[in-house]
């Protein structure tokens, strides 16, 4: 009987040979308990947030199977939802590379179809040049590494695209996102981690002034990363009650809401999303976050969804496949500098652009250790000279390991966010997608700017980039590194 279930091109599985791959240990110890969940998950399908049902929703189509398989879970519990595909690029400046926008629109167009929901395009390449190209190449320009994904997701996808949505008389937008949203409840609630203050932690007739509450030195890794999942393959899915800081609704009785990573480890896509808003959260909707991606695909083929089998994209946020360097070369005009190494001075080559290096990095470097077993990598560069400077990559190279950091363009989605002069916070950073979470200690010193202290030294932090601030799997928001 195992056998059978085992071999049918099921839901089930799909999923058991994803987890087969991903953690063969993990596989036999649950194996019993894991092919009755994936049974269950088999003959359903994941509700939408309680709070979605009766709230007209636009769903960005994006012409992809996650964004697809969000409308379906949407339209089959009974939410009221139209479909929009956001044109932002078309390749008009004929870059090297695949930007298969027409294609996108018809596979979202069939899907719609499909589902028997209104589409429409929604023309937004003038917003998404002026708050995102533009971010970008201004950006690299100064030496930077910027984060399109990010900024995409804050000022178009729940920026422009949410307000168009609210102006035409949806309450909502869907996405396709890896993530998960839940309210917060109304009274303050403190985990087991902080019940060594909770004596002095505020009660819900007396509002504190942040959700956090500070500690001394860097406190045990929060229990909500240890917490068993009912499911294996799953991320960590507590209760809210048992994240590590405070959360309470907004005065007024105006729900507030949690934003928590995907429930898919391999797929979770929470980091894109750390600089959004408390206001663009509530207005957000992330249907397919409890799904692992072998589960989306199996509910998008048993649907017959025209995009069941399409391939995953992986370029620039809404560009296509177009690869980073080309969409530089097209834009920033080279500027040439020497290539040194950091310890001693000596010039090793030369390079076309800063603009095409990011710190930690290894491959394309242009220039051969002539060492065994040793390798250069980017450890800073110097805008005097437009140098590029370069070391083994070792613990000891200079520049390449940081243990403390600054912030700027920190950005929060809780309700009542820490202040400058609060205590420090212990809290988890990830410094880079799909980088695991670490133990940080945080003290905000302005009202857009932190210090970020790291519990283990960290590689390659580049000014431009985000770190995701958490409380376990929930994300509190993100910051820029200087």
């Amino acid at each position: 009987m195992v056998t059978f279930f085992i071999n049918h091109p099921s839901p089930a599985n799909e999923a058991a040979k994803h987890l087969a791959r991903s953690r063969p240990i993990r596989a036999q110890l649950h194996a019993r308990s894991f092919l009755l969940r994936l049974l269950a998950i088999a003959m359903t399908v994941p509700a939408p947030d309680s709070d979605s049902r009766d709230v007209k929703t636009l769903v960005a189509l994006s012409g992809g199977v996650d964004s697809s398989v969000a409308a379906l879970l949407l339209r089959d519990a009974g939410v009221p939802i139209e479909a929009a595909y956001m044109k932002n690029w078309i390749n008009e400046d004929n870059i090297i590379g695949e930007c298969p926008w027409e294609q996108d629109i018809t596979d979202a167009r069939r899907v719609a179809e499909q589902l028997g929901i209104p589409f429409r395009v929604v023309n937004l390449m003038e917003e998404y040049r002026e708050k995102v190209v533009s971010y970008l190449l201004d950006g690299y320009t100064r030496g930077l590494t910027p984060n399109p994904d990010v900024m995409c997701n804050r000022e178009i996808k729940f920026g422009v695209l949410r307000q168009w949505a609210l102006d035409h008389g949806f309450g909502a937008i869907a996405t396709g996102h890896y993530a998960r949203r839940a309210a917060l409840p109304p009274a303050i609630a403190v985990s087991s981690v902080t019940a060594q203050i909770s004596a002095a932690a505020p009660t819900a007739a007396s509002a504190p002034t942040s959700d956090f509450a500070p500690t001394s030195d860097f406190a045990p890794t929060s229990t909500t990363t240890s917490i068993s999942s009912p499911d294996p393959m799953r991320g960590p899915v507590p209760p809210l009650e048992l994240c590590n800081q405070i959360g309470y609704k907004i005065p007024g009785n105006v729900p507030a809401y949690a934003l928590l990573e995907g429930a898919d480890p391999n797929k979770d896509q929470s980091y894109f999303l750390a600089m959004l808003s408390q206001e663009q959260l509530r207005d957000a909707r992330f249907p397919i976050g409890d799904l692992l991606k072998p589960e989306l695909r199996a509910l998008a083929r048993r649907a017959g969804l025209a995009t069941a089998d399409k391939k995953d994209s992986q370029g620039i946020c809404f560009i296509g496949q177009v690869k980073m360097a080309d969409f530089l070369r097209a834009y920033v005009p080279d500027a040439p500098g020497p290539i040194v190494r950091a310890v001693d001075g000596r010039v090793l080559g030369e390079h076309r652009g800063l603009h095409f290096f990011t710190l930690g990095q290894r491959k394309g470097i242009g220039v051969p250790s002539n060492t065994d077993g040793k390798a250069y990598v980017v450890v800073g560069k110097r805008a005097h000279d437009h140098a590029l400077l370069v070391a083994f990559d070792t613990s000891e190279a200079p520049g390449l390991f940081t243990h403390e950091v600054a912030l700027h363009g920190v950005r929060w989605n809780t309700p009542n966010p820490p202040s400058p002069g609060d205590s420090p916070l212990d809290l988890e950073g990830r410094v880079r997608y799909r980088d695991p979470r670490v133990r940080i200690k945080l003290t905000v010193t302005g009202a857009d700017t932190a210090h970020v202290v790291f519990a283990i030294p960290q590689r390659g932090l580049a000014a431009g980039q985000v770190l995701a601030l958490h409380d376990g799997p929930r994300l509190l928001g993100g910051g820029v590194y200087v």
